[in-house]
């Protein structure tokens, strides 16, 4: 069980940007993989970024090259730097995080983003 803060979500127009981050309580053990899932209205829950503690990132084909995932140094912490937003990007976004590649995630309170004129 990892509790995780997450900050940065709101209503942006399109083609505008939107950086969200996502602190985690653990500090004394390493958490294997970060990442950021979201689930939008009438949409099956989506996997969008993770990233390892290598920092090894993985996108969803329809966010590369506009999303940018990256950890803090201490490894708990993981951000998403959201380019180029597009109506379709609206979700609520949930932060994960796994202590090892083998564990249960643990999820974030989630946090909307809203890309609308």
């Amino acid at each position: 069980q990892v509790q995780l803060v997450e900050s940065g979500g709101g209503l942006v127009q399109p083609g505008g940007s939107l950086s969200l981050s996502c602190a985690a309580s653990e500090t004394s053990s390493s958490i294997a993989v970060m990442g950021w899932y979201r689930q939008a209205p009438e949409k099956q829950r989506e996997l969008v970024a993770t990233i390892t503690t290598a920092d090894t990132t993985s996108y969803v084909d329809s966010v590369k090259g506009r999303f940018t995932i990256s950890r803090g140094g201490t490894k708990n912490t993981v951000y998403l730097q959201m380019n180029s937003l597009k109506p379709e990007d609206t979700a609520v976004y949930f932060c994960l995080a796994r202590r090892t590649y083998f564990s249960p995630p643990s999820w974030g309170q989630g946090t909307q983003v809203t890309v609308s004129s």
